[in-house]
């Protein structure tokens, strides 16, 4: 892969600079990523399929996928985009990288967890509801920072820029174990 070295960097810390690299080599160089979600997020309508079952029973279900899926994306974002920052200083540790984070997606999941149950309540007063999408809330919250921080550094140890690879990849590998977290939760708690 063509990439450039950022000054003052970790001297093997690849970045593709779309200031000054041409249209069809920033295209190039992104397309892998790219197309490999392409796939795996055609996946992800396979997977939502085997869920039919728990969306047919409770329609509700179907109102707090997108809901799901973005904060999980959402917070994973986060922590892809600063990592790869921070990996162009060459002074990250991943295993502080890993120790915070896990302790950042405890403390979302649980905030966010409560606040949509609560909500839930609120609007439908539905208890099992309520608790089927806490809880998948809380899981997704929670895993959400590490899948993004362990694609940017296996994309960054690959010798690939991070903010390129990792950012696609790690979205649809999150949104693929949201919907089944959602779905397995969903399955178990509402289904007969």
């Amino acid at each position: 892969m063509h990439v450039k070295n950022k000054p003052n960097s970790h001297p093997n810390a690849p970045y593709i600079d779309d200031d000054t690299e041409s249209v069809s080599l920033i295209v190039r160089l992104r397309a892998p990523a790219l197309a490999l979600g392409l796939g795996l997020g055609i996946g992800i309508s396979f997977i939502t399929s085997n869920f039919e079952k728990v969306l047919s029973h409770d329609v509700r279900v179907a109102f707090f996928l997108p809901f799901i899926v973005y904060l999980a994306d959402a917070i994973g974002t986060q922590t892809q985009t600063i990592y790869a920052r921070d990996l162009q200083t060459g002074r990250t540790k991943f295993h502080n990288y890993l120790i915070k984070e896990t302790f950042i997606g405890l403390i979302f999941g649980s905030l966010f967890s409560l606040i949509s149950g609560a909500l839930i309540m609120f609007w439908f007063n539905d208890q099992i509801l309520a608790l089927c999408i806490s809880s998948a809330v809380f899981i997704t919250v929670l895993v959400a920072p590490m899948v993004a921080l362990l694609t940017t550094e296996i994309s960054y140890r690959l010798n690939c820029d991070p903010a390129a690879e990792a950012g696609p990849i790690s979205t649809v590998i999150q949104d693929m174990l949201s919907i089944v977290i959602f779905g397995l939760i969903s399955s178990a708690i509402l289904l007969p």
